[in-house]
C-alpha cells in the first residue's frame, strides 16, 4: 500500500469513528446540561444524579440507533476486509 492510500484509510477510520459515537456524545451531553441547570436552580449538588439520566439516555440511543450503527460497521469492516484481500 502506498502512503496515499494508508491515508485515506486513517481518515475512513476516524471519520466511521466519529459518526458512531457522536450521537452517544451529544445525548449525553445535552441530558448532562440539562441536569447542571436543574441542579444550579434547586441548589442540590449531588454527582451521582448525573449517572443514572445519563445512562439511560445512552442505553435509549443504543436501542434507538443499535441497528444502523452495526450496519455501519458491518460495512466498513467489509470495505476493510476487501482492501486486504486486494492488496
Amino acid at each position: 500500500m502506498s502512503e496515499v492510500e494508508i491515508m485515506d484509510v486513517m481518515y475512513q477510520t476516524f471519520q466511521t469513528a466519529v459518526l458512531l459515537s457522536m450521537p452517544f456524545l451529544l445525548v449525553s451531553m445535552v441530558v448532562g446540561v440539562v441536569i447542571a441547570i436543574f441542579q444550579a436552580a434547586t441548589q442540590i449538588n449531588e454527582q451521582t444524579m448525573t449517572f443514572v439520566p445519563k445512562f439511560l439516555s445512552i442505553l435509549v440511543v443504543m436501542g434507538l440507533l443499535g441497528s444502523s450503527i452495526l450496519s455501519t460497521l458491518q460495512q466498513f469492516f467489509q470495505h476493510m476486509l476487501t482492501l486486504i484481500i486486494g492488496s
